[in-house]
């Protein structure tokens, strides 16, 4: 499954009706929520009938598209048996459980309710909420992908504009040549991460950088709070008194800052992510638990900054669509055990090169890096039929996409 984004361009009478739909699916979300809190037993298929039932009591709830109220149920269900799932698995901390929505930000279509121009540039919604004909500009050329494989459509409010996703099911491969090459990475704040080999990738610091300029917008959202003093004129007055069209330009003005620093961090992931898949065969990196990490109130905004959770949710993606095998590594004493010899070197965060008694004196992230990809050989030796820990096979371009999936079952386990 894909996702392709377009930008939507709706006039001030379409903006409102997408505004209205999206308070409908929340509203449906919001009942069928308060739905399963006041009953027992309830299913995937009560939380459906609900939506029906609720469509012939609120005439607003029927303007929209059944199936659009059917996904609004579904996603409901989602939260849910994730919340029983993390209590099966005894999750640590919160276990997820569903709140009500106050400002949902999408609505979803499924296979009905919408119409694609004969040109693909434009869509339809046929539903009664008033929304019609959006112009999409993007990227993306759907004329590759029938109209079957398009199986969602979703209307997205962000801070500046509204974009159209269509989930696409297509298995989505590309082929390379293998390099015969395998690398550990330990991720960082100084450096963002440190392979195997000795090499880094600096750090971009994204919100640091542009931590000034939201400082300034969340000073004019300040101001805007204020209701004046009886010397000013009663329309400056106005103007500042919270949840005026000023407040509401500066509020805009700050979420699109946080936005631009939000993709460029996607970015910045993304294509780090590719290159490193197309360069090795093998990818190691730490099963960390950023939940945990973040804490620290002394690191909590460098380690929200740095994104690692985001680095390696694409480094598997691509993975998969390379047929590359990456391991998640338990990270436990990586820093601390010499990758030379064996011993344990005990060390503080601020001690930053590893020094042992066997002559090993390395950098504190490569030395953990070396760890990690120790680990990672091991584990692969131990995957499928090579109980042996013969590794040779790994190196055989026809074996890695076979041996792709077995690897990403042994890494969830770790």
């Amino acid at each position: 499954m894909i996702v392709l984004e377009f930008k939507a361009y709706p006039n001030q009478h379409q903006e409102k009706a997408i505004q209205e739909t999206i308070r409908t699916a929340q509203f449906i979300r919001n009942k069928c929520l308060r739905y399963w809190m006041d009953n027992e037993k309830v299913n995937k298929y009560d939380l459906s009938k609900l939506s029906t039932v609720l469509a012939k009591e609120f005439p607003f709830v029927k303007e929209l598209n059944s199936q659009a109220r059917q996904a609004s149920s579904e996603r409901t269900w989602s939260a849910i048996s994730r919340f029983y799932a993390n209590c099966k698995l005894k999750v640590a901390g919160r276990k997820g459980y569903p709140k009500f929505k106050k400002n949902a930000r999408s609505v979803e279509y499924k296979a009905s309710g919408w119409k694609l121009s004969q040109e693909r540039k434009h869509i339809t919604f046929t539903d009664k909420k008033g929304i019609g004909r959006l112009k999409l500009k993007g990227g993306y050329d759907l004329h590759f992908y029938d109209i079957d494989e398009i199986k969602r459509v979703r209307i997205v409010r962000r801070v500046d504009g509204y974009y159209v996703q269509f989930c696409v099911r297509v298995e989505r491969t590309e082929s390379t040549r293998p390099s015969g090459r395998a690398i550990g990475l330990d991720v960082g704040l100084k450096e963002f991460y440190t392979d195997s080999n000795g090499s880094t990738a600096p750090n971009p610091r994204f919100y640091r950088l542009g931590e000034e300029r939201i400082r300034f917008h969340q000073r004019r959202v300040s101001r805007k709070k204020r209701t004046g003093h009886s010397e000013v004129s009663s329309d400056y007055a106005r103007s500042k008194k919270k949840g005026s069209a000023n407040r509401k330009k500066a509020v805009n003005r700050l979420g699109r800052q946080h936005l631009k620093i939000s993709r460029q961090r996607k970015d910045h992931a993304v294509k780090l992510a590719r290159c490193v898949i197309q360069s090795n065969d093998l990818v190691a990196y730490e099963d960390l638990r950023v939940r945990n990490l973040v804490k620290n109130h002394c690191l909590a905004k460098s380690i929200n900054d740095v994104g690692w959770y985001q680095f390696r949710t694409w480094l598997e993606r691509y993975g998969k669509v390379f047929g590359k095998v990456t391991v998640a590594v338990n990270p436990a004493y990586t820093s601390q055990n010499c990758s030379s010899c064996g011993t344990t070197v005990k060390k503080s965060l601020s001690t930053r090169t590893h020094t042992c008694k066997c002559g090993c004196t390395l950098d504190r992230d490569h030395n953990a890096a070396i760890n990690i990809l120790n680990k990672a050989l091991s584990t692969v030796g131990h995957t499928g039929t090579h109980a042996s820990g013969d590794l040779a096979s790994i190196w055989i371009g026809e074996n890695l996409s076979k041996q792709a999936g077995s690897m990403k079952e042994e890494s969830s386990r770790l």
